[in-house]
């Protein structure tokens, strides 16, 4: 029997990659939901951990005007 080859190449998301991380963010400033993003559960609280680090840093406003 043939195993399943499973694919591992996890984009990671960082919280210096500014324009990544505002595609998953609506014009208000607020993180999309996993129905939204399709991400897995780790990879959305990999994105929320990655966003609020941005936000704490400066590197993305907490809310857009």
């Amino acid at each position: 029997m043939e195993e399943k080859q499973i694919n591992h190449t996890h984009n990671h998301i960082d919280y210096k990659d500014i324009i990544r991380l505002n595609s998953f963010v609506n014009p208000h400033s607020r993180m999309y939901s996993r129905k939204r993003t399709k991400f897995s559960a780790k990879g959305q609280r990999d994105f929320a951990r990655a966003t609020k680090r941005a936000r704490f840093m400066a590197l993305m406003p907490f809310v857009k005007h």
